[in-house]
């Protein structure tokens, strides 16, 4: 009897921790807005997953609401603490006006099965997307920054590069951050057509242990993508006293 009481234990307590370390699939963005496109245009954007469960996590399906957008993954399993990037593009041939689009992705995530991501948009004629054609545009070199372990208590930095790839002079109006423990400070707030800038990104670490996951976003009057969203990750590590 004592033995089966202790066999029944052992089984509770596997599965518990079966639980805890298991997938999890999230995500910072679930929602995009690809602006303003001529039809015919391919509107093409980044969605990232992550994995910040204790076990792998497997993409067991993926597919769009409509025959217009397609949805592809890097791969198909991530390792726990591990992101990639689902591609989605959108043809807007035959499409005019506003859009919203959705993208299906489920997994072996046993609380979460299933992520949607929307993607919304305008597509106009031709003769109307001329006029965006002197906006600004705000391009990023990169989209995220892994700083890797890092110590608790300690502030780690890292600096975004940015240019002004379009025709018309650039307005940054506002930059936020998703916790007090992130601090963004851009360069400057007025970009010429074709000049650089920085953005400076401080995360403080105090208080915190295991996977942080952060989103700066930058909203300007790039009338294509008015709210750009940049993300940091760290894995925080608490030393034993």
């Amino acid at each position: 009897m004592i033995r089966f009481s202790l066999l029944l234990m052992l089984c509770f307590t596997f599965i518990a921790c079966a639980q805890v370390v298991g997938p999890k699939a999230s995500s910072q963005q679930m929602e995009f807005d690809f602006g303003t496109i001529s039809e015919g245009k391919v509107a093409t954007h980044n969605y990232i997953l992550l994995n910040t469960g204790g076990d792998s996590l497997r993409i067991t399906d993926i597919h769009a609401s409509c025959g217009c957008t397609a949805a592809k993954p890097d791969k198909n399993e991530l390792a726990p603490g591990e992101s990639i990037n689902i591609k989605v593009d959108f043809n807007s041939t035959g499409k005019m006006g506003k859009q919203e689009k959705y993208v299906y992705v489920k997994t072996n995530d046993p609380n979460n099965p299933e992520l949607k991501f929307k993607l919304t948009g305008n597509v106009v004629n031709a003769v109307d997307m001329k006029e965006s054609l002197s906006s600004p545009q705000l391009s990023f070199a990169e989209a995220q920054h892994d700083f890797g372990k890092v110590n608790e208590g300690k502030v780690v930095n890292y600096t975004f590069k940015f240019r002004n790839s379009g025709k018309g002079v650039l307005e940054i109006n506002n930059v936020s951050t998703s916790c007090s423990c992130t601090n963004a400070q851009i360069s400057s707030k007025v970009i010429k057509p074709g000049e650089e800038g920085t953005l400076r990104v401080d995360l403080d670490t105090k208080g915190h242990e295991g996977e942080m996951n952060r989103n700066i976003t930058i909203k300007s009057n790039d009338p294509k993508e008015p709210n750009k969203t940049l993300i940091i990750f760290a894995d925080v590590i608490r030393e034993n006293k």
